[in-house]
């Protein structure tokens, strides 16, 4: 839940370290590899044409997704085989409550954070295009969407989001923000809990508006994940913007009390015209013998969830 003291505070980050140690293994993995920064080039074949998606995907059905990245387990089930995982989500899907559309969402962690500076000392990696393209394949031949997941380091969260605008002026690619992972100068990702503000999610969904608006797309899905209220400062500076459709997704950890507890708490600050979403988490929250919540638990949460994801 959020820490309220000290003791719970590092219990919670301990978790994230864990994560923090398996993506510095990440090294050979098509995410992991430190490299020069670089805006992505325009790839030789392009993927699939997509299918006709709704103007607004939020507006008509609610999201449920599985994240991952190549090479790592520890990033959530989308990784390995894309075939077999999507299988998977498509299991999980059915398992929810009948009456509302589903649209699957999977949810590639693109920008990858390292424990070490690399080469332009910003902690962090990008995924190269042919990955990007299988994830987003992937994401097709579910009929569903692609969001970039965000892990910036001591990058900011705009040019790291501009590295991927080829693939973002794609009618079903949108981005999510993960702003724990988002540290200021000094501070090595895993240390200490990085941070974001309203005003720099704003400046996102600006330029996500912008990319809609130009390119006559449908409304940019835009998420920004939060575990505890010090990640995220003055979101109320987060503005509505025509062509975006913001969602706040719960990272909270542990049991179903505790994920209440978290849920309850951030959602005090989240503006109104921002959607609310909710994470979950296979390992973390099954521990000590605790159950995962079910699909019909979590669409029992007020504000209802309009995205669920899975790690």
């Amino acid at each position: 839940m959020v820490p309220k003291t000290a003791s719970a505070a590092e219990r919670t980050l301990d978790r994230r370290l864990v994560l923090t140690a398996a993506l510095a293994g990440l090294s050979a993995s098509a995410c992991g590899a430190q490299r020069p920064a670089r805006a992505l080039a325009v790839p030789v074949t392009a993927s699939p044409a997509p299918p006709t998606p709704p103007p607004n995907p939020l507006e008509k059905s609610l999201l449920v997704g599985f994240c991952g990245a190549p090479g790592s387990k520890a990033l959530g089930r989308m990784t390995g085989d894309l075939a077999a995982a999507s299988r998977e989500l498509r299991q999980q899907i059915r398992s929810f409550p009948a009456g509302r559309p589903i649209t699957p969402v999977v949810e590639l962690i693109a920008t990858t954070v390292h424990r070490s500076p690399g080469e332009d000392g910003m902690y962090r990696s990008r995924c190269g295009e042919e990955t990007v393209r299988d994830y987003l394949d992937a994401a097709r031949a579910l009929n569903g969407l692609l969001l970039l997941n965000i892990q910036p380091g001591r990058a900011d969260f705009l040019p790291e989001v501009q590295a991927y605008e080829r693939w973002l002026t794609e009618p079903d690619v949108g981005v999510a923000l993960d702003p724990e992972w988002a540290v200021e100068p000094g501070v090595i990702p895993g240390r200490k809990f990085g941070r974001t503000t309203g005003d720099e999610l704003d400046g996102v969904a600006r330029y996500l508006g912008g990319l809609a608006e130009a390119h006559r797309l449908p409304a940019k899905v835009m998420v920004y994940h939060q575990v505890a209220s010090s990640v995220v400062r003055d979101e109320q500076l987060l503005h509505a913007h025509p062509g975006v459709s913001p969602v706040k997704v719960v990272d909270g950890i542990g049991s179903a009390t505790a994920k209440k507890a978290t849920w309850k708490t951030l959602m005090t600050t989240k503006p109104a015209h921002v959607r609310a979403g909710f994470k979950l988490f296979f390992d973390e929250d099954t521990r000590r013998d605790a159950a995962l919540m079910t699909p019909a638990e979590v669409m029992a949460l007020s504000p209802v969830p309009a995205y669920v994801v899975y790690e």
